[in-house]
């Protein structure tokens, strides 16, 4: 058997060990667990829709984190961005939304939802503004009320990386052929 310890001469570690051993046998409610370590919501599958795709994210978001990019119309400073995303977030507070908003760009900020359930809905709101460009909500682009003439391809998915790629393919091309030194070079 072990010699007990006085508890004033603990260090650090066998106080940890304590720690471990009592909370081990604490029950700990599911609230309170963080959201990675919470057993999954049970979908119900009566109530998806096999015509809209949409119908099982929500389902599958319900009760997680989620997040969505929205970008404000027009060239705005980084202020006009904060007080137009702020009023598209009291609104939604208004509506009973639990929405964060950070500003990650001159015009781009990031909505933050508690329930990635109600990510459509708000969705559906964000791109009936005025302002609005975009959103990007799970790899799928919305156009806005806000956005462009040749943008308004309605839920197109990020094509961005296929054509930067042949954009900078075009140009490394194109400066070789600019670019003197590279011209002298070939002659030789």
């Amino acid at each position: 058997p072990a010699k007990k310890k006085d508890i004033r001469d603990y260090n650090d570690a066998d106080m940890a060990r304590l720690l471990e051993q009592w909370e081990k046998d604490d029950d700990i409610e599911e609230g309170d667990l963080p959201e990675h370590k919470r057993p999954p919501a049970p979908i119900d599958f009566s109530k998806i829709d096999p015509g809209k795709p949409e119908s099982i994210l929500k389902l599958t978001k319900k009760g997680k984190t989620l997040m969505m990019f929205v970008t404000v119309s027009g060239n705005p400073t980084e202020k006009e961005t904060e007080e137009i995303t702020s009023l598209w977030q009291g609104s939604l507070f208004n509506a009973n939304y639990d929405v964060q908003r950070f500003i990650v760009g001159s015009n781009r900020a990031i909505f933050m939802l508690r329930d990635g359930g109600y990510a459509w809905e708000i969705k559906d709101f964000l791109v009936s503004q005025e302002r609005c460009a975009d959103v990007t909500l799970e790899g799928q682009v919305y156009p806005g009320k806000g956005a462009e003439e040749s943008e308004k391809v309605k839920n197109k998915t990020k094509p961005e990386k296929a054509k930067k790629k042949k954009d900078t393919d075009k140009k490394s091309n194109s400066v070789k052929e600019d670019n003197r030194a590279t011209k002298q070079r070939e002659d030789l």
